[in-house]
């Protein structure tokens, strides 16, 4: 007899306090495995109405845990405080009463409880320092979602402190020091192996790190083994579909304002609609933005798939029939690599979201060219380059750009040579930075414009510029702004300084959209010649260094030569006007020329 047919006997039982603790654990849990969770809530709330014991707090426990789970919110919420007015010291239900409030926003309160367990618990207990840990860590990841970088640093170092080996703890902590400029990067930790640490960083991470391809596909394959659920089944029809027009899908949860969106919006747009039929599939915040209202209008077929699993997803992929799928996402956050596993359509290609292999066994093809990566760089790539003729990166001739401020609105001095540099911080290395520090030491007035990324990293690099004997106020940060705003104050600079190993991607696209002239240091790998691809389509080689020292002495030699300055300007003109770097609508004709014979 299953437990769903006694139920009526259980319930009795449990009213005249006649049903032992262990069987009405047992039968909970036999409930919960046929399906019939509700009955088990049930279950357990007639038992603690009716009985008294020295359990009572563990069986609020479970019900809060099987409310949960039936997103009964407020009913989860009741029973774990329950549990813990009735057993002050149970942990569980402080760790799981967190993620509760967290979920309701109540970030605040959420963090409380973690750090109660943090604050009143002992690690050393071997039952409880896994609670410990894991109440530690979500801290870590709560704060820094919510900014709040250096307390996420100080409870992800304290976690590793008590469990050295957590290979997603180490990869935040590291992604923590590069944004705040925490340099090195890599620091002792005690028990951490520092082999160790270099195999915990996600390939992300690794892009402001190391130049070598090699490396990055080593990261990224470390990630495919420890993440990837390559063990199920292929969805797509590999033979294709034989549809008039080719069904192209695009897969993102950056279809919003964000830097993919802001440069392949016009691709999605000029799709030829005799040949291709444009599918959006999208697991993005709704920001309320024109960008991303534009992007839903470019498709003829716009799903939101964020509610759906991994194979719900792929699901309703392989009924649409893609021939194929665009994945913008690569390994970055919120990337539904899992998704991609089961194959949902026959062609499978990234492109832009990760500079760098996605070591992904289910992409097929990256979209490049021949600069971005050399024929002879491509067997350090999981994917087949799809070599586009002119440049990789498509641009939107459309971007709106807001009203030219003046040197005063944004914090310049009145006079003096403007280098600048928006890329994120976390690009930022010390190496680069001495460089750059040495070049406002050997162009006299200068200043060096970055962004405001957050009030650390300012802080650490003000620090750093001091250490190279550099006036910081020789340091202007400016804040994240408006996407035309953001534009327009390229036009107050007059060289955009780029980082290596990880170059410019869009903010490369927009300061060469701006006329403003960009020296980039190109490497080996993807992310280091991104850059140097732009500039390579602009017929702008001379831009390009491939050393430290050449970067240094032609960032100087330019700052020095006003009319060399005006000619370069002045091609740079001409390219926006006539050159291919921003020709859009031919972009889109070489792409799909490329594209029709993969969907036969």
């Amino acid at each position: 007899m299953s437990p769903s047919d006694n139920f009526s006997t259980l319930i009795e039982q449990a009213w005249q306090g006649t049903l032992e603790f262990s069987a009405l654990i047992d039968s909970a849990s036999r409930l919960d495995a046929a399906g019939k969770r509700p009955l088990a809530a049930v279950l357990y709330r007639t038992w603690v109405s009716r009985n008294s014991s020295q359990f009572n707090h563990v069986i609020h426990f479970n019900l809060g845990a099987t409310l949960s789970l039936e997103k009964d919110i407020e009913g989860s919420e009741a029973a774990y405080r329950e549990a813990i007015r009735l057993a002050p010291g149970f942990v569980q239900p402080r760790v799981n009463l967190g993620t509760l409030l967290e979920g309701q926003g109540k970030i605040e309160e959420a963090l409380a409880e973690w750090r109660w367990v943090v604050d009143h618990v002992s690690p050393q207990d071997p039952n409880n320092k896994p609670l410990v840990v894991m109440a530690l860590n979500q801290m870590g990841r709560v704060l820094e979602i919510n900014k709040r970088l250096n307390e996420a640093s100080a409870v992800l170092t304290t976690s590793l402190s008590l469990e050295p080996e957590q290979v997603d703890v180490l990869h935040h902590w590291i992604s923590l020091r590069q944004k705040q400029c925490l340099w090195p990067i890599y620091i002792s930790l005690p028990k951490v192996d520092p082999k160790y640490m270099q195999d915990a960083t996600s390939a992300l991470s690794m892009l402001s790190i190391s130049d070598d391809p090699q490396e990055q596909l080593a990261a990224a394959r470390r990630y495919v083994k420890n993440k990837l659920n390559s063990d199920v089944p292929k969805l797509a029809n590999s033979s294709g579909y034989g549809h008039r027009k080719i069904r192209i899908g695009y897969a993102s949860g950056d279809f919003c304002l964000h830097p993919v969106s802001l440069l392949t919006v016009e691709l999605f747009e000029l799709h030829d609609r005799e040949k291709f039929e444009v599918y959006g599939y999208c697991w993005s915040p709704e920001d309320g933005s024109p960008m991303r209202q534009r992007v839903i209008s470019a498709m003829d077929h716009f799903t939101k798939i964020h509610t759906m699993s991994d194979v719900e997803a792929a699901q309703l992929i392989r009924r649409d029939e893609i021939d194929i799928l665009v994945d913008l996402q690569g390994q970055t956050a919120g990337a539904r690599a899992n998704m991609l596993a089961y194959r949902p359509a026959p062609v499978q290609i990234t492109y832009l979201g990760l500079p760098a292999t996605t070591g992904l066994p289910s992409i097929d093809y990256v979209i490049a060219d021949k600069f971005l990566i050399p024929e002879n760089e491509a067997l350090n790539y999981s994917e087949r380059p799809i070599y586009m003729p002119d440049v990789y990166q498509v641009s939107d001739r459309k971007r709106i750009v807001g009203a030219k401020p003046t040197r005063a609105d944004c914090n310049l001095p009145a006079e003096g040579f403007v280098f600048c540099t928006f890329n994120n911080n976390y690009k930022y290395t010390p190496e680069l930075f001495e460089v750059w520090m040495n070049i406002l030491r050997r162009v006299p007035g200068s200043v060096l414009l970055l962004l405001a990324d957050n009030q650390w990293s300012e802080a650490n690099l003000k620090k750093e510029a001091k250490a190279k004997v550099i006036d910081p106020q020789r340091l202007i940060f400016g804040p994240r702004l408006s996407p035309d705003n953001y534009l327009a104050r390229y036009q107050v600079a007059d060289l955009f300084l780029d980082s290596f190993p990880f170059n410019a991607g869009t903010t490369a696209n927009d300061a060469l959209w701006m006329g403003l002239l960009l020296l980039t240091l190109s490497g080996r790998s993807f992310a280091s010649r991104m850059a140097g691809a732009l500039l390579t389509a602009a017929k702008m080689e001379t831009l390009i260094t491939y050393n430290l020292a050449d970067y240094e002495e032609k960032a100087v030699a330019l700052a020095s030569d006003p009319k060399e300055m005006k000619r370069l300007r002045s091609h740079l003109d001409t390219v926006r006007s006539e050159g291919v770097l921003f020709d859009t609508s031919r972009f889109v004709r070489e792409l799909e020329a490329r594209l029709i014979p993969l969907a036969k």
